[in-house]
């Protein structure tokens, strides 16, 4: 496991450029806005922890069609799926890298990107906790998506099709949180709580979905 974590790590920062792609979707998304809404400052900062809270969750859908297709394309999937450890275990490794190496840049570029928000200390400190510890879920989301359009053309449009509408209560929770923490009479700990348990409930339920539908995809 271990080295299938380190092996799709390595995949993860050299599959063309996927880290700094992702990241400069994310710069892009949150850069355009004080474009597009005018230089009010207090109107970014209210809306900045939901702009980038939307432009990480579309950053993260970034590169999930390729999760699996690798795999898939040179032969290792069927290898790995004919292994005696259990397959939902190795779509959790999978899940595991790629979110290290796709969405944890993510989390680490958000404090700076607030800036652009004009989000002061407070909101940068809550926008990167609550992504740290709400895009977990949607990785593990992903990885039902990706195995279910594994074997299609255009998966990646699929899995963008079908993943969306089942991280909107994370995108709500992550964004409820940060407000909390900045508004002083909304508590911040039920809404952060609630974040923790959705990636601990699609951190089992992910993998299962998503071996089930490898193993459906290739009978």
């Amino acid at each position: 496991m271990t080295a299938l974590f380190l092996r799709d790590l390595r995949l993860g920062f050299r599959a063309g450029g996927g880290v700094m792609i992702g990241i400069l979707f994310f710069m892009t998304v949150v850069a355009v806005i004080p474009f597009g809404v005018g230089p009010d400052l207090n109107l970014l900062s209210r809306i900045g922890p939901a702009i980038l809270w939307v432009g990480a969750l579309l950053a993260s859908l970034l590169g999930l069609d390729r999760l699996f297709q690798v795999d898939r394309d040179d032969g290792s999937l069927d290898l790995l799926m004919m292994q005696e450890t259990p397959l939902t275990l190795i779509v959790l490794i999978k899940c595991l890298a790629h979110w290290v190496s796709a969405v944890l840049p993510l989390v680490a570029a958000s404090p700076l990107l607030s800036l652009f928000m004009n989000m002061n200390e407070t909101a940068m400190g809550a926008l990167a906790l609550t992504l740290l510890a709400g895009s977990p879920a949607i990785t593990f989301i992903g990885a039902a998506g990706a195995a279910v359009a594994v074997a299609l053309p255009r998966g990646g449009l699929i899995v963008s099709i079908l993943v969306l509408p089942l991280t909107i209560p994370v995108l709500i929770f992550g964004v409820s949180a940060v407000y909390a923490a900045v508004e002083d009479p909304a508590p911040f700990l039920p809404p952060f709580l609630a974040l923790i348990a959705l990636s601990l409930f699609f951190a089992v339920i992910g993998p299962l979905a998503a071996a089930f539908a490898l193993r459906a995809s290739a009978e």
